[in-house]
Order: C-alpha cells, then structure tokens, then sequence
C-alpha cells in the first residue's frame, strides 16, 4: 500500500530515514512541502503511528491526481472507491491548501464531500452521513499547487505531535516532531551527553530519552483514528535499559518545576538546572551534544538582548562542547554571524516553524 506522512517542510528527508528504518520503502520526498510518499503493509499502520516521531500524520493514500481547475477535484474524487466505509459510518472531509488558487480550502472540502456522497449512493444506495466533529472516517484532500492528494487519515484529528505526555503547559512549546528531528540531525545516541541550555519544558530531553529507551507515542495516547476503521492488535514494544546523561538549563523557575513534572511522568531521569545559557562553563566542564530552540527576537521586543544571549551562548558552548551544537531559530543572521565566530557551520538548513521561516544549523 502507498502512504504519505506529513512533516514540518525542512524535514522531510528525516522524516524519510525515519520511515525507511520502520521497514518502509520510500517513494518521494517533496522537499520543502511537508511530505513524504511511501510503500508499507496494511497492518504497519499501529507501528507507523506509535513510532513516528518525526512525522505529524500518516494518511494511506487513496488517489493523487492533477488538479488545475475547480470542477478537477469533483471529478477526481468521484473516481475513488469508499468500500471501505461501511454504511452506518460516518465521515468528514479534511483540507488543506497550498499555493495559488481561485478556490479556498472550504471550497474542497464541500465539493470532496459531495463526491464521495454521490460515490457511494451510486455504489451502494445509501446517503452517508457527515459528522465534522466526531467523525468514524476522515478523508484527507490536500492541494499543494496542482498535486491533489487524497487518503485516509489514520492518525486523527490531532496529529503525532500531540503526545499527550504534557501534563505543565509552557507557554511557547517546541513541537515534539522538530524536536524528533533536531535530535535525529545531531546523530545523538544515548551513549553520549546531551543539554539543551533553554530547554523551556524540556521537550527536546523528553524526546531524546523517549527514543533512547524504545518508548512509543502510544505509550500516552491511545486516540488514534485507525481504531475505528481496523481491527489490529495493540502494539508491542520491549523498553530499552539504557544509561542517560541529559541536561537541561533554565531560566525561570517555574518551567524548571514544569519540566521536572513532565520527566518524571514519563519515567525519563534528566538534571534540570536553573540557570543562564550564557554561562554554560560555570555548570558544566564538558559535554557531547547540545541541542536547543533558543529564543527568537519576535518574543523579545529589543534585538540587543537576543544578539547579547547568542553571542554568549556561543562562546560559552563553545568551552564545553565535545562534538556537534544543534539550533532552531528565525534570527538566522544574528545566529550565522555569531556561531562562525566559534564553530564550523557543517549544515545550515531552511525550515517552517509556526509559520516562520527558521534556519537549524549543525555547528561543530
């Protein structure tokens, strides 16, 4: 069967070596469009959700079409087998659009509706029924210039990153599949040291630990949409018994005692300081990896204190680092100008973050 995954764009081709170690053979990467095609079997579809980390929804595609004009995503629907809906179900449609067009997101979905209704009363004699909130079925059209996609949602209304393990909320957190990712990128292992110097509610720890141990998403979710279309058994999974060195810096002592909440409702043990990511020599003589979402100028009204933090972060990093420094933000040129001053930059790569463009650079 051929999937697609969807991914912040950026990290499609982490998300690809993701999957392609879950056993999936991959089809097509649309760089800087967020997905990924892919081949895997009907029943990998638990594991595919459950160990996904880096990819926000896994959708078993059901056609892809060209689209140019309107009346095309009618027609390209209407083509599509429903059989696998059963009568007493009911379903809603799902869109999202990219790139320009005379035509709204809205404008799909109603259409996509109506033709998977018609569909299936030709079919079957039966009018299915909508349900845009709780539906049993949801059939995902997405438009990315004239590439008309559609599938099954399999994950649900709330895609991957929703882990459901955040039981303190911060107020500006990192998405756990970029976290995912970061950390893929970097190489870590849990051989090594890791710290995040602003580590906010410790997400980048969490997902490291998760990984490090063979801890699935489901472990704290278990609102998974596949559920109500098949009948598998519940995944199985064997926790690795692993040594960890993970460290997190903070300043606020608030998301320290939030994060701490967090890590220990996960079971994952991470040292969690208060402090200032200026001044990383002062708590630390080395480490192997650092990995971290600093903060971007948008959150801070004047410049000068973020160019003062990166400046210092640096040339603090820089006395204890062992091997790589990995960093999301969108002050790319406050970043590149101050990072060249202490590190090699081994890969500078444009990313989408909440609607920003970000750049994640690899520093050695």
């Amino acid at each position: 069967m051929i999937f697609y995954s969807t991914t912040s764009p950026g990290f499609e081709d982490v998300a690809a070596e993701e999957l392609k170690e879950l056993g999936c053979k991959i089809k097509e990467e649309r760089r800087g469009k967020g997905r990924v095609f892919f081949e895997a079997k009907i029943e990998d579809i638990p594991k595919l959700n459950c160990f996904s980390r880096c990819s926000e929804r896994i959708v078993l595609l059901l056609g892809r079409f060209k689209v140019e004009r309107f009346e095309d995503v009618y027609k390209a629907v209407k083509q599509i087998d429903f059989s696998f809906i059963k009568p007493e179900q009911s379903f809603a449609i799902r869109s999202n659009r990219v790139g320009e067009h005379d035509f709204t997101s809205m404008d799909i979905a109603r259409e996509a509706g109506q033709a998977v209704i018609d569909r299936y009363k030709e079919d079957y004699g039966v009018r299915l029924r909508v349900n845009l909130d709780e539906p049993d079925v949801i059939i995902r059209c997405d438009l990315v210039d004239d590439d008309f996609v559609v599938g099954v949602d399999t994950t649900g209304d709330e895609a991957l990153h929703k882990r459901n393990y955040r039981i303190y909320q911060h107020p500006a957190p990192l998405n756990p599949t970029i976290a995912s990712s970061l950390i893929r990128l970097s190489g870590w292992s849990h051989e090594y040291s890791l710290l995040d110097p602003m580590c906010g509610s410790g997400t980048i720890l969490i997902e490291a630990g998760l990984m490090a141990r063979n801890i699935p998403i489901c472990k704290f979710r278990k609102d998974f949409a596949f559920k109500k279309l098949f009948q598998f058994p519940e995944i199985e999974w064997e926790e690795r018994d692993v040594e960890l060195e993970l460290y997190g810096i903070e300043k606020f002592r608030k998301h320290v005692e939030g994060a701490k909440k967090i890590a220990e409702y996960v079971g994952i043990p991470i040292k969690f300081i208060q402090g200032d990511a200026r001044k990383l020599d002062e708590y630390f003589e080395s480490v192997d990896y650092i990995i971290t979402n600093p903060p971007y100028g948008l959150r801070i009204a004047r410049k000068g204190i973020i160019e003062d933090l990166y400046s210092k972060f640096f040339e603090s990093a820089a006395k204890i680092l062992e091997r790589k420094l990995v960093m999301i933000t969108a002050e790319k040129k406050i970043a590149r100008e101050y990072a060249t001053k202490f590190f090699e930059i081994k890969e500078e790569r444009s990313v989408m973050y909440g609607g920003l463009n970000c750049s994640v650079f690899v520093l050695e």
